[in-house]
Protein backbone atom coordinates (compact mmCIF):
# COMPACT_ATOMS: atom_id res chain seq x y z
CA UNK A 1 0.00 0.00 0.00
CA UNK A 2 2.84 2.37 0.86
CA UNK A 3 4.44 1.64 -2.52
CA UNK A 4 1.15 2.34 -4.30
CA UNK A 5 0.76 5.60 -2.38
CA UNK A 6 4.32 6.51 -3.31
CA UNK A 7 3.77 6.00 -7.01
CA UNK A 8 0.45 7.82 -6.77
CA UNK A 9 2.32 10.79 -5.35
CA UNK A 10 4.74 10.55 -8.28
CA UNK A 11 1.89 10.70 -10.79
CA UNK A 12 0.29 13.61 -8.94
CA UNK A 13 3.68 15.36 -8.76
CA UNK A 14 4.17 14.94 -12.52
CA UNK A 15 0.66 16.28 -13.17
CA UNK A 16 1.13 19.22 -10.80
CA UNK A 17 4.61 19.87 -12.17
CA UNK A 18 3.29 19.76 -15.71
CA UNK A 19 0.74 22.45 -14.84
CA UNK A 20 3.29 24.61 -13.03
CA UNK A 21 6.12 24.31 -15.54
CA UNK A 22 3.92 24.46 -18.64
CA UNK A 23 2.69 28.02 -18.05
CA UNK A 24 5.75 29.86 -19.48
CA UNK A 25 5.82 27.44 -22.43
CA UNK A 26 2.14 28.13 -23.02
CA UNK A 27 2.41 31.92 -23.07
CA UNK A 28 5.56 31.97 -25.20
CA UNK A 29 4.17 29.42 -27.67
CA UNK A 30 0.90 31.35 -28.00
CA UNK A 31 2.93 34.51 -28.59
CA UNK A 32 5.08 32.84 -31.24
CA UNK A 33 1.95 31.40 -32.87
CA UNK A 34 0.57 34.92 -33.32
CA UNK A 35 3.92 36.11 -34.64
CA UNK A 36 4.32 33.28 -37.14
CA UNK A 37 0.68 33.42 -38.24
CA UNK A 38 1.59 36.85 -39.57
CA UNK A 39 4.54 35.44 -41.52
CA UNK A 40 7.39 36.35 -39.18
CA UNK A 41 9.68 34.22 -36.99
CA UNK A 42 10.98 35.57 -33.68
CA UNK A 43 13.83 33.48 -32.25
CA UNK A 44 14.48 36.25 -29.73
CA UNK A 45 11.69 35.15 -27.41
CA UNK A 46 14.19 33.70 -24.94
CA UNK A 47 15.50 37.23 -24.44
CA UNK A 48 11.95 38.54 -24.21
CA UNK A 49 11.12 35.87 -21.61
CA UNK A 50 14.13 36.77 -19.44
CA UNK A 51 13.42 40.49 -19.76
CA UNK A 52 9.82 39.88 -18.71
CA UNK A 53 11.00 37.90 -15.69
CA UNK A 54 13.33 40.69 -14.61
CA UNK A 55 10.96 43.62 -15.14
CA UNK A 56 8.05 41.79 -13.54
CA UNK A 57 10.10 40.92 -10.48
CA UNK A 58 11.63 44.39 -10.18
CA UNK A 59 8.21 46.03 -10.46
CA UNK A 60 6.76 43.73 -7.80
CA UNK A 61 9.68 44.51 -5.47
CA UNK A 62 9.32 48.27 -5.92
CA UNK A 63 5.52 48.47 -5.79
CA UNK A 64 4.51 45.39 -3.81
CA UNK A 65 1.95 44.54 -6.53
CA UNK A 66 2.73 41.28 -8.39
CA UNK A 67 -0.10 41.75 -10.90
CA UNK A 68 1.29 45.15 -11.83
CA UNK A 69 4.57 43.35 -12.34
CA UNK A 70 2.86 40.98 -14.79
CA UNK A 71 1.52 43.94 -16.77
CA UNK A 72 4.91 45.68 -16.87
CA UNK A 73 6.56 42.42 -17.92
CA UNK A 74 4.14 42.12 -20.83
CA UNK A 75 4.84 45.71 -21.87
CA UNK A 76 8.61 45.11 -21.70
CA UNK A 77 8.21 42.06 -23.92
CA UNK A 78 6.08 44.07 -26.33
CA UNK A 79 8.72 46.82 -26.54
CA UNK A 80 11.52 44.36 -27.33
CA UNK A 81 9.37 42.65 -29.93
CA UNK A 82 8.48 46.03 -31.44
CA UNK A 83 12.18 46.56 -32.08
CA UNK A 84 12.32 43.14 -33.73
CA UNK A 85 9.28 43.92 -35.87
CA UNK A 86 10.56 47.31 -37.01
CA UNK A 87 13.99 46.00 -37.96
CA UNK A 88 12.54 43.01 -39.81
CA UNK A 89 10.31 45.37 -41.81
CA UNK A 90 13.39 46.78 -43.53
CA UNK A 91 14.35 45.37 -46.97
CA UNK A 92 16.60 42.27 -47.11
CA UNK A 93 16.64 41.74 -43.34
CA UNK A 94 16.59 38.14 -42.12
CA UNK A 95 14.17 37.31 -39.29
CA UNK A 96 16.42 34.58 -37.88
CA UNK A 97 19.49 36.80 -37.58
CA UNK A 98 17.51 39.61 -35.93
CA UNK A 99 15.92 37.12 -33.54
CA UNK A 100 19.30 35.79 -32.42
CA UNK A 101 20.51 39.35 -31.87
CA UNK A 102 17.37 40.11 -29.85
CA UNK A 103 17.95 36.98 -27.78
CA UNK A 104 21.46 38.11 -26.85
CA UNK A 105 20.46 41.74 -26.32
CA UNK A 106 17.39 40.93 -24.20
CA UNK A 107 19.17 38.51 -21.88
CA UNK A 108 22.21 40.78 -21.53
CA UNK A 109 20.09 43.84 -20.77
CA UNK A 110 18.00 41.90 -18.25
CA UNK A 111 21.11 40.63 -16.45
CA UNK A 112 22.60 44.13 -16.36
CA UNK A 113 19.47 45.89 -15.10
CA UNK A 114 18.49 43.05 -12.77
CA UNK A 115 21.68 42.96 -10.68
CA UNK A 116 20.08 45.05 -7.95
CA UNK A 117 17.06 42.74 -7.66
CA UNK A 118 18.75 39.37 -7.12
CA UNK A 119 18.55 39.53 -3.31
CA UNK A 120 15.31 41.47 -2.59
CA UNK A 121 12.16 39.38 -2.17
CA UNK A 122 9.05 40.12 -4.23
CA UNK A 123 5.43 39.17 -3.41
CA UNK A 124 4.30 36.07 -5.26
CA UNK A 125 1.29 35.65 -7.50
CA UNK A 126 -1.68 33.94 -5.81
CA UNK A 127 -2.64 30.35 -6.49
CA UNK A 128 -5.77 28.22 -6.22
CA UNK A 129 -5.49 25.11 -4.04
CA UNK A 130 -7.14 22.00 -5.50
CA UNK A 131 -5.51 19.54 -3.10
CA UNK A 132 -7.50 20.24 0.06
CA UNK A 133 -8.92 16.71 -0.08
CA UNK A 134 -5.51 15.21 0.74
CA UNK A 135 -3.53 15.07 3.98
CA UNK A 136 -0.26 14.55 2.09
CA UNK A 137 1.70 17.85 1.89
CA UNK A 138 3.33 16.88 -1.42
CA UNK A 139 -0.05 16.31 -3.06
CA UNK A 140 -1.47 19.58 -1.71
CA UNK A 141 1.60 21.42 -2.97
CA UNK A 142 1.44 19.74 -6.38
CA UNK A 143 -2.20 20.73 -6.88
CA UNK A 144 -1.76 24.46 -6.31
CA UNK A 145 -2.80 26.03 -9.61
CA UNK A 146 -1.68 29.54 -10.48
CA UNK A 147 -4.22 31.91 -11.97
CA UNK A 148 -1.96 32.58 -14.97
CA UNK A 149 -2.29 28.94 -16.04
CA UNK A 150 -6.05 29.36 -16.26
CA UNK A 151 -5.58 32.66 -18.09
CA UNK A 152 -3.30 30.89 -20.57
CA UNK A 153 -5.90 28.18 -21.16
CA UNK A 154 -8.57 30.82 -21.78
CA UNK A 155 -6.23 32.67 -24.16
CA UNK A 156 -5.52 29.49 -26.12
CA UNK A 157 -9.25 28.98 -26.65
CA UNK A 158 -9.82 32.65 -27.48
CA UNK A 159 -6.94 32.89 -29.95
CA UNK A 160 -7.99 29.67 -31.68
CA UNK A 161 -11.52 31.02 -32.03
CA UNK A 162 -10.34 34.48 -33.07
CA UNK A 163 -8.01 33.23 -35.81
CA UNK A 164 -10.91 31.39 -37.43
CA UNK A 165 -13.89 33.63 -36.78
CA UNK A 166 -12.82 37.28 -36.58
CA UNK A 167 -11.68 39.86 -39.08
CA UNK A 168 -8.32 40.40 -37.35
CA UNK A 169 -7.72 36.65 -37.41
CA UNK A 170 -8.49 36.51 -41.13
CA UNK A 171 -6.22 39.48 -41.86
CA UNK A 172 -3.35 38.01 -39.84
CA UNK A 173 -3.64 34.63 -41.55
CA UNK A 174 -3.90 36.23 -44.99
CA UNK A 175 -0.73 38.25 -44.40
CA UNK A 176 1.03 35.15 -43.09
CA UNK A 177 -0.01 32.96 -46.01
CA UNK A 178 0.54 35.39 -48.88
CA UNK A 179 1.79 38.95 -48.58
CA UNK A 180 0.96 39.59 -52.24
CA UNK A 181 -2.66 38.57 -51.76
CA UNK A 182 -2.87 40.71 -48.62
CA UNK A 183 -1.49 43.74 -50.45
CA UNK A 184 -3.95 43.18 -53.30
CA UNK A 185 -6.74 43.30 -50.72
CA UNK A 186 -5.42 46.62 -49.40
CA UNK A 187 -3.86 45.41 -46.13
CA UNK A 188 -0.65 46.96 -44.81
CA UNK A 189 1.54 43.87 -44.50
CA UNK A 190 4.28 45.38 -42.36
CA UNK A 191 1.81 46.93 -39.94
CA UNK A 192 -0.04 43.67 -39.49
CA UNK A 193 3.18 41.74 -38.95
CA UNK A 194 4.47 44.28 -36.46
CA UNK A 195 1.16 44.11 -34.57
CA UNK A 196 1.35 40.30 -34.46
CA UNK A 197 4.97 40.41 -33.31
CA UNK A 198 4.20 42.94 -30.56
CA UNK A 199 1.22 40.90 -29.35
CA UNK A 200 3.42 37.81 -29.28
CA UNK A 201 6.07 39.66 -27.30
CA UNK A 202 3.48 40.85 -24.79
CA UNK A 203 2.38 37.27 -24.09
CA UNK A 204 5.99 36.08 -23.87
CA UNK A 205 6.81 38.79 -21.36
CA UNK A 206 3.91 37.62 -19.20
CA UNK A 207 5.32 34.10 -19.40
CA UNK A 208 8.60 35.46 -18.05
CA UNK A 209 6.87 37.16 -15.13
CA UNK A 210 5.42 33.78 -14.12
CA UNK A 211 8.95 32.42 -13.72
CA UNK A 212 10.06 35.14 -11.32
CA UNK A 213 6.79 35.78 -9.48
CA UNK A 214 5.48 32.25 -9.01
CA UNK A 215 7.61 29.29 -10.08
CA UNK A 216 10.42 29.13 -9.14
CA UNK A 217 9.46 32.56 -7.78
CA UNK A 218 12.76 34.42 -7.69
CA UNK A 219 15.01 36.40 -9.98
CA UNK A 220 18.50 35.25 -10.93
CA UNK A 221 20.55 34.99 -14.09
CA UNK A 222 19.93 31.25 -14.43
CA UNK A 223 16.16 31.54 -14.16
CA UNK A 224 15.31 30.46 -17.71
CA UNK A 225 16.58 27.16 -19.06
CA UNK A 226 15.85 27.82 -22.70
CA UNK A 227 12.04 27.80 -22.47
CA UNK A 228 11.83 30.58 -25.03
CA UNK A 229 13.80 28.64 -27.63
CA UNK A 230 12.05 25.35 -26.87
CA UNK A 231 8.68 27.08 -27.29
CA UNK A 232 9.52 27.72 -30.96
CA UNK A 233 9.91 23.96 -31.42
CA UNK A 234 6.67 23.51 -29.53
CA UNK A 235 4.83 25.75 -32.02
CA UNK A 236 6.09 23.68 -34.95
CA UNK A 237 5.07 20.45 -33.20
CA UNK A 238 1.64 21.97 -32.45
CA UNK A 239 1.21 22.87 -36.15
CA UNK A 240 0.59 26.54 -35.33
CA UNK A 241 -2.62 25.64 -33.49
CA UNK A 242 -3.22 27.41 -30.12
CA UNK A 243 -5.16 24.46 -28.67
CA UNK A 244 -2.39 22.06 -29.56
CA UNK A 245 0.07 24.52 -28.01
CA UNK A 246 -1.74 24.01 -24.72
CA UNK A 247 -1.41 20.22 -24.87
CA UNK A 248 2.20 20.41 -26.06
CA UNK A 249 3.03 22.80 -23.21
CA UNK A 250 1.69 20.25 -20.73
CA UNK A 251 3.87 17.61 -22.39
CA UNK A 252 6.98 19.77 -22.00
CA UNK A 253 5.99 20.62 -18.43
CA UNK A 254 5.55 16.96 -17.56
CA UNK A 255 8.97 16.11 -19.02
CA UNK A 256 10.55 18.84 -16.89
CA UNK A 257 8.76 17.61 -13.76
CA UNK A 258 9.80 13.98 -14.25
CA UNK A 259 13.10 14.16 -12.35
CA UNK A 260 11.81 15.96 -9.23
CA UNK A 261 8.77 13.66 -9.14
CA UNK A 262 10.92 10.52 -9.13
CA UNK A 263 12.96 11.97 -6.29
CA UNK A 264 9.85 11.90 -4.10
CA UNK A 265 9.98 8.08 -4.05
CA UNK A 266 13.73 7.90 -3.59
CA UNK A 267 14.83 7.41 -7.21
CA UNK A 268 17.91 9.63 -7.40
CA UNK A 269 20.07 7.65 -9.82
CA UNK A 270 20.51 9.28 -13.22
CA UNK A 271 18.84 12.45 -11.91
CA UNK A 272 20.67 14.67 -14.37
CA UNK A 273 19.59 12.40 -17.21
CA UNK A 274 15.96 12.87 -16.16
CA UNK A 275 16.63 16.61 -15.92
CA UNK A 276 17.64 16.59 -19.57
CA UNK A 277 14.26 15.12 -20.59
CA UNK A 278 12.89 18.43 -22.00
CA UNK A 279 15.93 18.80 -24.24
CA UNK A 280 15.68 15.20 -25.48
CA UNK A 281 12.00 15.88 -26.12
CA UNK A 282 12.86 19.03 -28.08
CA UNK A 283 15.36 17.11 -30.21
CA UNK A 284 12.88 14.30 -30.80
CA UNK A 285 10.12 16.70 -31.81
CA UNK A 286 12.46 18.48 -34.23
CA UNK A 287 13.28 15.15 -35.88
CA UNK A 288 9.60 14.20 -35.94
CA UNK A 289 8.58 17.57 -37.40
CA UNK A 290 11.28 17.31 -40.07
CA UNK A 291 10.04 14.01 -41.44
CA UNK A 292 8.69 13.87 -44.97
CA UNK A 293 5.13 13.39 -43.73
CA UNK A 294 5.15 16.24 -41.21
CA UNK A 295 7.65 18.84 -42.42
CA UNK A 296 6.05 22.30 -42.10
CA UNK A 297 2.54 20.85 -42.21
CA UNK A 298 0.19 23.71 -41.41
CA UNK A 299 2.92 26.34 -41.57
CA UNK A 300 1.98 29.84 -42.76
CA UNK A 301 3.12 30.27 -46.35
CA UNK A 302 5.31 33.30 -45.63
CA UNK A 303 7.28 31.64 -42.81
CA UNK A 304 10.68 30.87 -44.26
CA UNK A 305 14.28 31.30 -43.12
CA UNK A 306 15.09 32.57 -46.60
CA UNK A 307 12.97 35.70 -46.26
Amino acid sequence: MEGDAGWLSVLVAILGGAIRVSTPYLFVSLGETLTEKGGRVNLGLEGVLVMGAMTGYATAVLTGEPWFGVLVAGCAGAMLSLVHGLICSLPRVNDIAVGIALFIFGTGLAFFLGKAFINPSAPRLPSISLGGWSDVPQIRSALEINVLFLVGLALALFIAWGLRNTRWGLVLRTVGDSSEAAEALGYRVNRVRIAGTVAGGFLSGIGGSYLSLYFPGTWNEGLSSGQGLMAVTLVIFARWDPIRCFYASLLFGGATALGPALQTVGITANYYLYGAAPYFLTLGLLIYSSSRQHALAGAPGEVSISR
